[in-house]
């Protein structure tokens, strides 16, 4: 919509009073709310290029066919995938296929492939897994087997494939492709179709997705199953900890990932693990030795345990596999510790899907039926990945061939090139946790004192920032003071030196142990000086959510510092938010963590599952709307998401709601789930809406109501949010270090740019550092909202997955990305 001021200037050049503009302008707004309310949605696609033939989206798939298989190993998060290929395909008007037990299925056919119906993939969310099925074909591999594949298409007019796997399974759709014109003339020739039909099916279009725990196919942050596999181990790994600190035990942990160290990589950085094994970075000789003194240093400083992970594929400089029982056996001759072994095996492929790997599996199931009804005979198979917080599209043979080429280059020794070809985020990943847990402490004081601190609500992730924090801070000759309970405490001189095992094991403990308060600063401004003059405090690490104190704080200091001499003072903000709704940023810590009342609501699941006509209304915390309620509602059967930004009116709760929840009773999905934001109108509360609901639901459905509350806020973090914040821990105090370094001279630190306070978030796809007083032109300080909130590109796949009836804008459309790719040398390394 149109800013007033801006319809008023481009007016003034046609001399038009600005009376004539404001009824323009409130005309404008009307229709544009008219618009609204008949719930016209537009889905705006990653990476949009403009295209001037906008299409209907609804007849997009009109007179097509779409399949959709599952194929080698299970990964959770595989069932969102097809769900939402499923119910987009439908909605576009194509009709679509389940291919039953992968490529087998499609080389078997039969019954192996059916019509999928809308109400067919109900259910299927939450489940772990692959409910269509998944199985490791040898007749596929064959001409003769492809050539039965493209049959059974055909025959059924498919020309549409969508491959959820690993590279593998891709690599064998590409091939399919590939062949199929001359597989469509042989069975002309020998007469198993007619040329007409092969006609008709001329071209085949591929689109993929990646579905593997290891996170092992290059040009995608994330596979889908990944973070579930991580939610698993950090759950062995949480339990394993309180045992082995009772008995003063080492344990080693062997995770899965025969070629790739993601799983491994991971799980020790959100473990805080005192050793890692990977196969794409092997350690260098005489490694027994290192490790051994390192876990002995642990033991002195007061470590009670030690925890060392090791993927299955781990190796030594020279190719040899390195084993849990190798490593056991070392640490017992050597230290005499007591030492235990656990094997996750398949368990890490087990349990039902994480939140993020659920909402994962829908974005790029809605991506990928775009791709097919998009793709032409010239547009290259490609898949659909993830960076960093964006869907894209990528040419799948660019990326398997990357991928070849981290093997290759393992193979010839080249680890280096290996963790580069591996992708930014793996590399970020390695180079943090070496940051950590590799160098020694320095003995060389670089006489800069930080402090950290956390304001606002607590939220889990908090502790596993301040840990990372303090400890690059250590490693850098800084000397790191905790302050407790946020600006109060700082006012108060609640401030005390932190060491390195002042942190020890806070990686996985969920809240605050600094403890936070949401107290302004502004009547401090004069013992907060007194203070930071007392410690020489010259930086500030801030961690908290969107607190519109905590950024009035930070323009309010930035504004000050000539009255209250802080011109010597950096500010580094640091956005842990629940709601993930922090202006700058795209992407927090703390919001897969929020996420978790998704397993709340799982946990009421079976309530209503088994009893038909039900329908619960549930109460999500968040002072306005978040992606807390548009993400969680992705993951599950939502009827309706209320939130502050939807402008809740009578029509639509009366009308449209109701009537879309009578209509779903007759079908056989009786049930429903509303969600409510908790302040999205002062009205229309969760009471009214469930009283509403069941006095229009009398003889059809049945409700019941649910308040999650603080629930959201509390627990463990989960491997995400443990990952995220430790990264962007040591990222803070990096970037802290070289701009103090940079303004240092003649013994003082000159912070008088806008760079001396800033907020470190993921803008898109990076981690970038962005000063705060941008804060003001991006946020709406009344709702405490940003401005542009990303969060509500979601909410047409809510719509669509929820069979609302709504109108899709295709006029902006993905396009196809190159990957990057760096080849490896054929030449042996020195």
């Amino acid at each position: 919509m149109w800013a007033f001021d801006d319809l008023c200037s481009l007016l003034t050049n046609f001399s038009i009073s600005a009376a004539v503009a404001l009824v323009l302008y409130v005309a404008f707004s009307r229709t544009e709310k008219h618009e609204e309310d008949r719930h016209s949605t537009v889905i705006k696609m990653s990476n949009p290029s403009v295209n001037s033939h906008s299409r209907d989206a609804n007849t997009m798939g009109v007179g097509k066919a779409i399949a959709v298989l599952t194929s080698g190993g299970d990964a959770q998060g595989m069932n969102a995938a097809v769900r939402a290929v499923v119910r987009v395909g439908i909605y576009t008007g194509a009709k679509v296929f389940f291919v039953s037990e992968g490529y087998q299925g499609l080389v078997d056919g039969g019954d192996n492939i059916k019509e999928a119906t809308w109400e067919s993939v109900s259910m299927m969310l939450q489940l772990g897994g692959t409910v269509i099925g998944s199985a490791r074909c040898q007749d596929f591999r064959t001409r003769e087997g492809r050539m039965k594949g493209a049959y059974n298409l055909v025959k059924r007019g498919i020309t549409n494939l969508c491959v959820i796997g690993g590279d593998g399974s891709l690599t064998g759709a590409n091939e399919f492709r590939t062949e199929w014109s001359g597989l469509l003339a042989d069975l002309v020739k020998i007469g198993k179709i007619t040329a007409d039909e092969a006609k008709k099916s001329s071209h085949l279009n591929i689109v993929g997705m990646v579905g593997s725990i290891d996170n092992d196919f290059c040009g995608t942050d994330m596979t889908i199953g990944t973070d579930s596999a991580l939610h698993r181990i950090m759950e062995v790994v949480d339990a394993i900890t309180t045992t082995a600190q009772s008995h003063q035990r080492t344990f080693v942990l062997e995770v899965m990932g025969r070629h790739c160290g993601y799983l491994a990589l991971v799980t020790a950085l959100s473990s805080g693990a005192d050793w890692v094994f990977i196969p794409e970075s092997p350690p260098e000789e005489n490694w027994e030795d290192h490790l051994c003194r390192r876990l002995s240093e642990s033991r002195t400083r007061g470590s009670r345990l030690n925890i060392i992970i090791v993927a299955e594929g781990a190796i030594d400089r020279h190719g040899k596999a390195i084993t849990s029982d190798q490593i056991k056996d070392l640490v017992v001759k050597r230290l005499g510790f007591d030492t235990r072994i656990t094997i996750l095996g398949h368990v890490q492929r087990g349990g039902t899907p994480s939140a993020f790997d659920r909402v994962l599996g829908s974005r790029m199931g809605v991506e990928a039926v775009m791709a097919l009804l998009e793709a032409t005979p010239e547009t290259p198979a490609c898949i659909v990945s993830l960076s960093g917080n964006q869907a894209i599209r990528l040419p799948l043979m660019e990326c398997v061939q990357v991928t070849k080429d981290v093997t290759k280059a393992m193979t010839m020794g080249k680890f280096d090139e290996a963790i580069k070809l591996r992708g930014r985020s793996f590399e970020n990943n390695w180079n943090t946790y070496k940051s950590l847990a590799h160098s020694h402490l320095t003995i060389t004081k670089s006489n800069l004192n930080i402090a950290i601190l956390n304001v606002g609500a607590p939220a889990a992730g908090m502790n596993a920032a301040v840990r990372s924090a303090v400890r690059c801070g250590i490693l850098q000759g800084h000397k790191m003071f905790a302050v407790h309970d946020g600006f109060e405490g700082l006012a108060l001189g609640q401030v005390e030196e932190i060491g390195w095992n002042g942190v020890g094991g806070w990686t996985g403990q969920g809240g605050s142990r600094l403890g936070t308060k949401r107290t302004l600063p502004g009547k401090y401004f004069e013992e907060i000086s007194s203070t930071i003059s007392q410690y020489n405090i010259h930086a500030l690490v801030i961690i908290g959510g969107f607190e519109e104190e905590r950024f009035i704080s930070n323009l309010y200091l930035r504004i000050n510092n000539c009255k209250y001499q802080f011109d010597n003072l950096y500010f580094i903000n640091w956005v842990l938010c629940v709601c993930n709704m922090v202006p700058l940023t795209t992407q927090q810590c703390l919001s897969p963590s929020g996420s978790h009342s998704v397993y709340v609501c799982l946990y009421l699941s079976p309530s209503i599952s088994p009893s038909p006509w039900r329908v619960c209304i549930r109460y999500s915390m968040s002072e306005i709307l978040n992606c807390l309620v548009v993400s969680i509602s992705i993951r599950e059967w939502i009827i309706s998401a209320h939130a502050q930004s939807d402008r809740c009116n009578p029509y639509q709760l009366f009308m449209l709601n109701v009537e879309h929840l009578t209509e779903k009773m007759k079908t056989t999905v009786k049930r429903g789930l509303v969600l409510r934001n908790e302040k999205c109108n002062d009205n229309y509360t969760t009471d009214f809406i469930f009283n509403l609901y069941s006095e229009e639901g009398k003889g059809v459905f049945d409700c019941r109501k649910n308040v999650l509350g603080h629930m959201q806020q509390g627990g463990t973090p989960t491997p995400f949010d443990r990952n995220f914040g430790t990264k962007l821990g040591t990222k803070a105090v990096l970037w802290l270090t070289g701009k103090i370094k940079e303004c240092y001279r003649q013994g003082r630190i000159f912070a008088n740019t806008p760079e001396s306070a800033c907020v470190l978030g993921m803008r898109k796809r990076l981690l970038v550092f962005q000063p705060v007083m941008e804060l003001k032109e991006q946020t709406d300080f009344e709702h405490r909202i940003p401005k542009e909130q990303w969060w509500m590109k979601l909410r047409p796949i809510l719509k669509i997955l929820a069979k609302y009836k709504i109108s899709l804008d295709t006029s902006e459309v993905a396009h196809l990305e190159h990957i990057t790719r760096k080849r490896v040398s054929t030449e042996s390394p020195m």
